[in-house]
């Protein structure tokens, strides 16, 4: 020590000018100069620890390895100049325990080797980041997803992402960290919420509120989100901190009440809500305001026993009693409602009983049975109506009977004819083999043809029936000379003429041009001329009358023959019909028949007036300025 008190004056001098402790040790560890903020730091004066051990400022359970690092420190300090910083606990004189930060430092003075070691008290670093860490424990710990972004950075990338935060969303640290948090939005940003999150940004505002995010596998989750702004001492924000909470769940039971609300605001059953002690009203459905006519708001203004007819308050409240005394789940009764406009009806109320924080309610679904009510009379009606139809039915299929009966009669009567002549013709052909007897055979030849080509239209007719009802008949539409078809078609029928009969030709048709089926025209104008002659006596007309407005065409057929039974009209049309006055008379009863299906398949109408005995008009109106080309 005398060694070192020659230059003690310039070590005070060095030690007093830094903000460090200063303690110097000898080589037998006492020490030998202890500047203020050493003394102070331990609690002692200067004169108490000088030429004191070292190990007077460690605490005993420290002082035995304290050693052990001495004398290995001495074997190397040849070898290191200066130690590095090591924590290490100290005591001061009160016997407190406190965490030191110490550096070793040796020199030599005059041949002798000493040690200055510089001492820091580490009590509020240590309780700083004791708090850090308790503080970094509960973010980690927290059970809502917490992110930090940095405020002063471009758009603010995230610096910490807890636990809570990577599990929510499935990414990791890594592909969290220094990214802007809108990745969660992918490409969902055009939300209210967003839009309200980034104006709070941009003002330094907090704020909280609900978006659609994704998690890193596409996930859809509902994210309640938090914003605060973290200021520094001068006020201005340098991070802010984003709290996510998961509340999809919470969204989807939200959407479920929605749901449900829904439902009972359009069930067409009548539902009502009311205060058990005061009758009134808090809710009604939709159902409820369209069969009673009050509204919403009307509803509210009036009480349960405003609705319902014939029963007092007293009595209304002796049904409720057992509700409310818990006595029963559900009580039913039947009863008048009376409608805002004053008229009533039958309902079953079911009654249920409810309860909404301190508050009795009444649930109320009102059944209409009117229909109940009234179900004797709808039943005979129901019965009376079905009678009707059955009866209908069978007139129905007699009448169909009828007509199958009627089909075979005319089909064995209109083969059985021709195919006769057909015979009779071609044996008698047979037997004029003379040169002189040329105008025999050429008459049954003609028989023969006649008979072949009356077979032969029965079987087209058949033919057409079947392309009509399969839909295979095709319409080609052309431009085409109306009286060239009107020549052709009273040419055909000339040669069918009785004795004295006469078919009036139609005026000023010679320019006419129409757009239409030539064909159709034809078979439909035939098949009323032939009709017309066949039901017609000898010596009288036939008239075919034609008319044309802008774009249609009207063709009437008329003759002064038998006329349609009045009973029969209503059948004329129908497939195999034959009236009761030509049933004696070839025919198939499908010509009129295919003639409508194909007037209509054309855009057109057939009609007709018909006096028995006195003759028949038919009207045929057809388009003849398609656009159309085929159908």
């Amino acid at each position: 020590m005398r060694v070192f008190d020659k230059n003690i004056d310039i070590c005070h001098l060095l030690s007093e000018a830094v903000s460090e402790g200063i303690i110097v040790v000898n080589k037998d560890q006492l020490m030998v100069s202890i500047n203020k903020k050493a003394a102070h730091l331990f609690e002692y004066t200067h004169k108490e620890l000088l030429g004191k051990p070292l190990t007077e400022l460690i605490p005993d359970k420290y002082k035995k390895a304290h050693k052990e690092h001495v004398k290995k420190y001495y074997r190397d300090v040849k070898k290191e100049n200066m130690a590095g910083g090591r924590c290490v606990h100290g005591q001061r004189k009160s016997g407190e325990e406190f965490p030191l930060n110490v550096r070793f430092n040796p020199f030599s003075i005059y041949g002798n080797t000493y040690v200055l070691v510089l001492v820091n008290d580490l009590s509020e670093r240590v309780q700083i980041e004791k708090n850090l860490d308790i503080k970094s424990e509960a973010l980690e710990a927290a059970q809502n997803g917490i992110i930090i972004s940095d405020a002063l950075e471009e758009d603010h990338p995230i610096i910490y992402a807890n636990r809570a935060f990577k599990k929510l969303t499935g990414y990791s640290e890594s592909e969290v960290l220094n990214r802007n948090c809108r990745f969660l939005q992918k490409d969902d940003n055009d939300q209210r919420g967003i839009k309200i999150m980034d104006n709070a940004i941009k003002a330094g505002k907090k704020c909280q509120v609900r978006v659609r995010n994704y998690k890193k596998d596409g996930t859809l989750f509902w994210n309640e989100v938090s914003i605060n702004p973290i200021l520094n001492q001068e006020g201005k924000i340098t991070h802010f901190i984003g709290i996510q909470h998961d509340i999809t769940k919470r969204v989807k039971a939200e959407e479920e009440i929605r749901h449900f609300l829904k439902i009972f605001d359009d069930s067409l059953n009548e539902i009502y809500v009311f205060d058990a002690e005061t009758l009134r009203f808090s809710h009604v459905n939709y159902g409820a305001q369209k069969n009673t006519g009050y509204s919403s708001r009307e509803f509210r203004k009036i009480t349960i026993k405003d609705l319902i007819t014939g029963i007092s308050e007293d009595r209304l409240r002796e049904i409720l009693d057992p509700l409310n005394l818990n006595n029963h789940k559900k009580v039913t009764f039947e009863t008048l409602f009376k409608r805002k406009d004053g008229t009533t009806y039958p309902v079953e109320v079911h009654l249920q009983s409810s309860t909404l924080e301190d508050k009795v309610l009444t649930v109320v679904i009102a059944l209409d049975i009117s229909e109940r009510k009234n179900y004797t009379q709808k039943l005979e009606k129901t019965v009376a109506r079905r009678t009707q139809e059955l009866n209908e039915a069978l007139l129905k299929e007699k009448e169909l009977s009828d007509l199958k009966t009627k089909f075979l009669s005319m089909v064995s009567h209109e083969f059985k004819t021709p195919l006769s002549t057909i015979l009779t013709s071609a044996t008698l052909v047979g037997k004029y083999t003379a040169a002189d007897q040329q105008e025999l055979r050429t008459k049954h030849l003609n028989s023969i043809a006649s008979g072949v080509h009356h077979l032969t239209g029965i079987l087209n007719d058949f033919l057409s029936i079947e392309r009509l009802e399969q839909g295979k008949e095709i319409y080609r539409l052309t431009d085409f000379s109306l009286s060239k078809v009107i020549n052709q078609v009273i040419y055909n029928a000339n040669m069918l003429l009785k004795t004295g009969q006469k078919i009036n030709y139609p005026m000023n048709i010679e320019d006419v041009i129409i757009h239409q089926d030539e064909k159709i025209v034809s078979l439909v104008l035939t098949n009323l001329l032939h009709n017309a002659i066949k039901y017609s006596p000898e010596e009288t007309e036939i008239d075919l009358q034609i008319n044309l407005d802008e774009n249609t065409i009207y063709f009437h057929i008329i003759d002064r023959g038998i006329g349609i039974p009045k009973k029969d009209q209503k059948h004329i049309f129908e497939r195999y019909f034959r009236a009761d006055n030509v049933l004696l008379t070839q025919g198939t009863g499908i010509g009129l028949n295919i003639v409508k299906s194909h007037v209509e398949n054309l855009g057109g109408d057939i009609s007709f007036k018909s006096e028995e005995n006195k003759g028949s008009t038919f009207t045929v109106t057809l388009p003849f300025n398609s656009n159309g080309e085929e159908f």
